[in-house]
């Protein structure tokens, strides 16, 4: 029998219920992301976004057959712990700089009892040692900082200083360790800023990988695209043609509701599929 704490508002929660056991500390919330899976955030620090959710429904939707997954500058495992829900069969391996935001992201793989498959690194996503043991991988996400070095004021919280702002690196630094962990047939699978989607090509281009396919989000109606998912391959296994650069995604119509896609987008990943909170 289904327990009534699945249902909110008439719609079930899909997928395992989490063991649970860990409580948040003092100035951490514990927030529902996929299913009923959660994660420990910082209150008043780095949270997970739109972003990083779009990152880890379009990396399956690109990989939907993965073993061996790998998240770049994972921060507090979000996209890491989406792709790992979607794809139940999946080891997970993350690397991450921060200490705090690694922290959080094994409090958060325990939570959800899936601690035994996902491997939590701290370290430079840059040092080729730290998943030299473990490549190669079928699928390698990554949410690079976006912003240059002087070009954005740093956010107040220090732990969203470097998710934001190119501190250690750029998009060409994950590009780069892809490209080095990549299994053949394998896909790289990361969200870009559209205004600065030159540089991702261009990372891409320096690393021999090849874009195969590629989608703009637009966060409302009538409004330009502010981000872009890009999905690339090693070049050599790529045929020599052009990516498949699909429609945009719209999150919200003009009257700020949902859009029919994002509303089946969400059900993808375990949330409510119109305006209501996942809560």
């Amino acid at each position: 029998m289904t327990s009534p704490a699945r249902f909110y508002r008439g719609w079930r929660r899909p997928g395992p219920v989490p063991p649970g056991g860990v409580e948040p500390d003092e100035g951490e919330t514990l927030d529902y992301i996929c299913g009923d899976f959660r994660i420990f955030q910082y209150a008043n620090g780095h949270r997970y976004s739109t972003d990083d959710v779009l990152t880890a429904w379009y990396a399956t939707v690109c990989a939907p057959r993965v073993d061996r997954a790998a998240d770049l500058g994972s921060g507090i495992g979000s996209v890491a712990l989406i792709v790992a829900w979607r794809l139940p069969g999946a080891r997970m391996f993350t690397v991450e700089a921060q200490s705090i935001s690694a922290r959080l992201a094994r409090k958060t793989m325990q939570y959800n009892g899936i601690n035994e498959r996902v491997t939590i690194y701290e370290g430079d996503l840059r040092d080729g040692s730290i998943l030299a043991n473990d490549a190669p991988f079928d699928l390698v996400t990554g949410s690079p900082p976006y912003f240059p070095p002087g070009t954005a004021a740093h956010p107040a919280h220090p732990q969203a200083v470097p998710a934001r702002n190119e501190v250690r690196g750029s998009v060409a630094g994950y590009a780069a360790t892809a490209a080095k962990i990549l299994a053949p047939g394998g896909v790289f699978v990361f969200v870009f800023p559209t205004l600065q989607a030159d540089r991702a090509m261009e990372a891409l281009t320096a690393n021999d990988l090849a874009l195969l396919r590629r989608r703009d989000v637009v966060f409302k109606e009538g409004r330009e695209p502010l981000i872009s998912l890009f999905c690339a391959m090693h070049r050599d296994d790529f045929p020599p043609r052009a990516p498949f650069i699909e429609p945009p995604l719209t999150i919200r119509g003009a009257d700020g509701g949902v859009t029919e896609e994002y509303a089946a987008v969400r059900m993808s990943f375990g949330f409510p599929p119109g305006d209501v909170a996942g809560e």
